[in-house]
């Protein structure tokens, strides 16, 4: 058993990395372009399929395949903004509904490119797990821990990024105040596509190394931009930091309800969770009150 909880709070720990990694892109999409992005979950998806072709199709080195996937899915979510979003700033009820749009519409070009019933499966580049010492029957592929790796790296670089460059500033300043940001001539439409830009290549470094660990196919967006939403909506939203702390609440309950007694109770629990949370704190657990 001591075995079993073990495993279960690394699995935890990692599932904390990718939801955060995948969570922090739609907040920073929120933040800065005012768009609540159903398709983000789609730039995951293309990522993972591009990881899939370029690296079991093509033949590429896993690195290069990788680095190729976060290129196609930042192109995919620079051409949104440039395209969709940018024509309906202002206008959060409509952005939303051309996300919906382009959610459909990469699901269909994603099955006409591979086709659709037949669920792709990579083969993990990497080979071999890690025992933990002393818990035999605890062990964690490797390939797991490259997903903690890279949402830890790329984690790290999102917050230097945000706090010590003049982008970053530039960025913060777009989202907490866009009117004072555009007197100080920092251009809404120019940040807004470097956050959708640095967002997708999150969701597109997701895909990437998750794709040897789950089925690809072209509805596995679903789940993850369902999830990215409890999360946001519960650490506050426009809040990184709220979401990456509600990215580790979620997952740890998530994965220990999972284990122990089984998802359905899982899904349950975290939607309860989602409630509890609204109703004690409806801005969330970092978000802060608009003043009118």
């Amino acid at each position: 058993m001591f075995d079993l909880i073990i495993q279960t709070t690394v699995n935890a720990v990692i599932a904390s990395s990718f939801t955060a990694l995948f969570a922090v892109g739609l907040v920073l999409i929120f933040g800065v372009a005012k768009v609540v992005n159903f398709a983000h979950g789609e730039l995951y998806m293309v990522g993972a399929f591009a990881t899939w072709y370029l690296y079991s199709e093509l033949g590429l080195p896993f690195p290069v395949a990788a680095l190729g996937a976060i290129l196609v899915s930042t192109l995919v979510g620079l051409f949104m903004e440039t395209v969709l979003f940018r024509w309906k700033r202002g206008d959060e009820l409509g952005g939303l509904i051309l996300s919906v749009g382009m959610l459909m519409i990469l699901q269909v070009a994603v099955i006409y490119l591979f086709g659709q019933g037949l669920m792709k499966n990579l083969i993990a580049p990497l080979k071999g797990s890690w025992q933990i010492i002393g818990l035999p029957n605890a062990v964690v592929p490797y390939q797991r821990l490259l997903v903690l790796a890279v949402a830890i790296v790329a984690l790290a670089a999102l917050w230097f990024l945000l706090q010590k460059t003049r982008i970053g500033w530039a960025l913060r300043a777009c989202a907490d105040d866009p009117m004072a940001a555009m007197l100080q001539g920092i251009s809404i439409n120019r940040f807004a596509l470097i956050a959708i830009g640095i967002s997708a290549a999150l969701a597109g470094a997701g895909g990437a190394v998750m794709a040897p660990l789950v089925q690809i196919d072209p509805d596995m967006g679903h789940t993850v931009i369902i999830n990215g939403l409890i999360v946001i909506i519960v650490g506050g939203v426009g809040s990184i930091s709220g979401a990456v702390i509600a990215a580790i609440f979620f997952s740890f309950f998530h994965t220990f309800i999972t284990t122990f007694a089984g998802g359905i109770y899982a899904d349950i629990f975290v939607m309860l969770f989602m409630l509890f949370i609204l109703v004690v704190k409806p801005t969330g657990i970092m978000g802060r009150h608009e003043k009118v």
